[in-house]
Formats: structure tokens, C-alpha cells, sequence
């Protein structure tokens, strides 16, 4: 864990997004995850019925953009070394995969 108060606030965030639907931190969390590039299955982990049936209602949960937005911005590493250097001094000629990584960065 790079820092542990990010971390909080992306808990903090997805307990408010939960209560705004009326549903638990955890169904947020999944459909999160399930709108992220490259996550193409999420394994639940569920040890009762309870919490089993909790997680699958991830599945009927919409997020809206502004929410999306909000826990991609609040979750979302610092840039390393070179690319925030890349950023920094050449965000005039980054390709388009350069641009996939460091979009939202810049």
C-alpha cells in the first residue's frame, strides 16, 4: 500500500456512493471494478449466503459518470518515474498509447 490515506478516501467515497443507492460499500466497490478497462471478470469471495447474494447485486448497480469520475480520480496512482517526467516536459508529442497511460495525468 503506497498510502494508506488514499486508500481511506476511496473507502470513505464508496460508503457515501452506497448510501446515496442503498446499497452496501461492497456493491459499489464490484461495479466499480466492473466498468474498469481490462478487468474482464471479478472473482467474488463471498463467505456466507448473505454476503454472497450482497456482492451479486454489484451486477444490477449503474454508477453514474460523476461517481465513476470521483473513484477513478480518488484511486488513481501517482505517476512514476519516467512518466511523470513524460507528463511534465513532452505531454505536447505523446502517442496514443503514451496518451492511454498518462491521459488522465495530464
Amino acid at each position: 500500500m503506497r498510502d494508506e490515506d488514499q486508500l481511506y478516501d476511496v473507502v470513505d467515497a464508496l460508503v457515501e456512493i452506497g448510501e446515496g443507492h442503498g446499497v452496501s460499500a461492497a456493491q459499489v466497490a464490484i461495479a466499480w471494478l466492473l466498468t474498469r478497462p481490462g478487468i474482464v471478470s471479478v472473482i467474488v469471495g463471498a463467505r456466507t449466503d448473505e454476503q454472497l447474494e450482497d456482492n451479486l447485486g454489484a451486477a444490477e448497480l449503474e454508477l453514474s459518470d460523476e461517481e465513476l469520475g470521483r473513484l477513478e480520480e480518488l484511486s488513481r496512482p501517482p505517476l512514476l518515474y519516467p512518466h511523470w517526467h513524460q507528463a511534465k516536459t513532452a505531454s505536447d508529442r505523446l502517442s496514443p498509447a503514451d496518451l492511454a497511460l498518462l491521459g488522465a495525468h495530464l
